[in-house]
């Protein structure tokens, strides 16, 4: 499993952990930093003091490559990016736009940059404009998703840039993983995998709802405000559901959803919190180390291969 991605990043293996706003910590991001992978402290919409908290804190539970996720629609995102600079992340991945105005000065620090991208045409732009490689991520993952699948954006992008494409949405073992490979990704993206670990901080009410979750309970919300949602069906959803149907605002499906997060995250409310997750929590049945979930993909791997041999 070493690729292009291994050589950017100083990794073992080119698996990153997603960046889920108030789910991935320095705790979670030590943890897998520590097992090969890349670790990922998620900023969302936090305030930079939190966020600089976060980095100086996984600082002191690895000494391995780790990243920052930075949502580029964040109230607090320019705080966030001097934050970056300034403590000399070694990575940084960013979500919901153009990091362009950035990249110049986060490079001159050797930040390596990967935005996360739902379109060949942004892909584009974004090796253009200097990104050491894209998080193709498909509309299977959780929280916000664009509209085309994993299975087809990441061959487009592959066929479209020449830095190097990490899969995202729906990955969670060792098959998606042979399977985006052979779509031409030289990495992958776990989000919802990484959530059900034992280092993950969340409540273990919302692991458990993770656990339980079958193939089709991870729903989209929020379509009219531009910015879907993928998370577990509940009240929440059914309330979103119903809002939209009536022709409700942005602003009043906004005011329903503020807070909710990190009402499932903290408090363990996933009746009325929003459980972000993505489509492949249908396959997710147990919680374990983040070192054993790598440790079980990489083993794994070879087996996928003489299984698909043995079958053409």
């Amino acid at each position: 499993m070493h690729t292009r991605v291994c050589d950017i990043l100083g990794i073992e293996y080119p698996i990153i952990q997603g960046g889920m706003a108030w789910v991935a910590t320095a705790e979670l991001a030590a943890a897998v930093s520590n097992a090969g992978g890349l670790g990922i402290i998620a900023a969302g919409n936090a305030p930079v003091d939190w966020v600089r908290e976060q980095i100086k804190k996984v600082r002191t539970l690895t000494d391995k490559p780790f990243g920052v996720n930075v949502m580029l629609l964040s109230p607090f995102v320019d705080e966030v990016m001097e934050a970056v600079y300034e403590e000399r992340v070694p990575v940084i991945t960013t979500g919901a736009g153009n990091p362009g105005k950035y990249m110049e000065k986060l490079k001159a620090v050797n930040t390596k940059i990967i935005p996360v991208i739902p379109s060949v045409s942004l892909a584009k732009r974004m090796e253009k404009e200097g990104a050491d490689a894209v998080i193709a991520e498909g509309t299977e993952a959780g929280g916000h998703i664009g509209e085309l699948t994993t299975m087809v954006l990441v061959p487009q992008v592959v066929d479209a840039v020449n830095i190097p494409v990490i899969a995202a949405g729906g990955i969670a073992d060792s098959r998606a993983v042979v399977a985006v490979l052979a779509l031409g990704a030289e990495g992958v993206q776990m989000g919802t995998r990484f959530l059900c670990s034992t280092e993950c901080t969340v409540h273990e009410n919302y692991k458990n709802a993770v656990i339980k979750a079958k193939d089709r309970d991870a729903v989209v919300s929020g379509r009219t405000t531009g910015h879907p949602v993928r998370s577990l069906r509940n009240k929440l959803t059914r309330e979103f559901d119903r809002l939209e149907a009536s022709g409700a605002g942005i602003e009043q499906l906004e005011e329903l959803g503020r807070g909710r997060l990190q009402a499932a995250v903290y408090e363990g409310d996933v009746v009325n919190g929003s459980v972000m997750a993505g489509q492949v929590a249908g396959l997710i049945n147990d919680i374990k180390s983040c070192k054993d979930i790598i440790r079980d993909i990489v083993d794994n791997m070879e087996t996928v291969i003489k299984g698909i041999k043995n079958k053409l």
